[in-house]
């Protein structure tokens, strides 16, 4: 049993991870949301869950490292300085980093790289996201994660090869590039798919998230294989024993 701390407690994710605490038989240390003493909460938890803002980020990393507590970053937004908190934390905390938490996403990310791996540049790749009115930004974490992935089986970075929107006269589409598609709407919670597109053949790779509780139920697993881990970078893939 350990004492998980959630931050971000007050938005729908950090409702469904207060439940998701309980029902794997932890303790909620405690839930803060914008204001709220985040040091206090670090000192009080064994791991902590961040799901806030990315604005937030470097006062949630700097409580986690004076108290030494590990954490599990699902925030989603994050730029590259984010990143560059989020090295120098490992040096002293375990932290795991990911921009979905769900374990079926994680083993999707998995299937992508190897697709792109053994696919060669005449199949096309995009990426079509779903996902509810209220979310903020585009495209989402978790079809970054995906072009990341992609990127990686090609042996390319997704920044050089991303293609992010379409419109007006956009001319041909470029070999080997990844394309990324939002659409807003409704209430989905999470809607996936990776699309690899050659002449007269198409392989589809697909995930739909029905309701935030698998986000939560993933996260917290992280934060339980997180609590066995030294300080370092971590990744959901190597929670499932996939590797970085």
């Amino acid at each position: 049993m350990a004492r998980i701390g959630i931050i971000g407690s007050a938005g729908r994710m950090g409702q469904a991870l207060q439940a998701a605490v309980t029902a794997a038989g932890h303790d909620l240390a405690g839930g803060i949301d914008r204001d709220g003493d985040v040091m206090a909460l670090a000192q009080a938890s064994d791991v902590l869950v961040d799901f806030s803002a990315p604005a937030a980020l470097e006062f949630n990393l700097d409580a986690a490292i004076a108290t030494g507590t590990p954490i599990v970053v699902g925030t989603t937004g994050l730029e590259e300085r984010h990143h560059w908190l989020i090295d120098a934390a490992a040096v002293s905390i375990a932290v795991l980093q990911t921009g979905n938490t769900s374990l079926g996403v994680t083993l999707l990310a998995h299937l992508v790289q190897e697709a792109a791996a053994r696919l060669g540049t005449d199949w096309d790749i995009e990426i079509v996201e779903t996902h509810h009115r209220m979310k903020v930004d585009a495209p989402s974490g978790t079809a970054l994660l995906l072009g990341e992935a992609a990127a990686r089986g090609r042996q390319v970075g997704l920044k050089d090869v991303a293609v992010r929107g379409r419109d007006g006269m956009t001319g041909k589409r470029e070999t080997g590039t990844i394309g990324f598609a939002a659409l807003r709407g409704g209430s989905v919670a999470g809607d996936h798919t990776v699309h690899f597109l050659a002449d007269n053949e198409r392989l589809s790779l697909s995930h739909l998230a029905e309701n935030r509780g698998i986000f939560a139920k993933g996260a917290i697993r992280a934060g339980e294989w997180l609590l066995a881990q030294g300080p370092g970078r971590y990744t959901m893939p190597q929670v499932l024993g996939l590797g970085d």
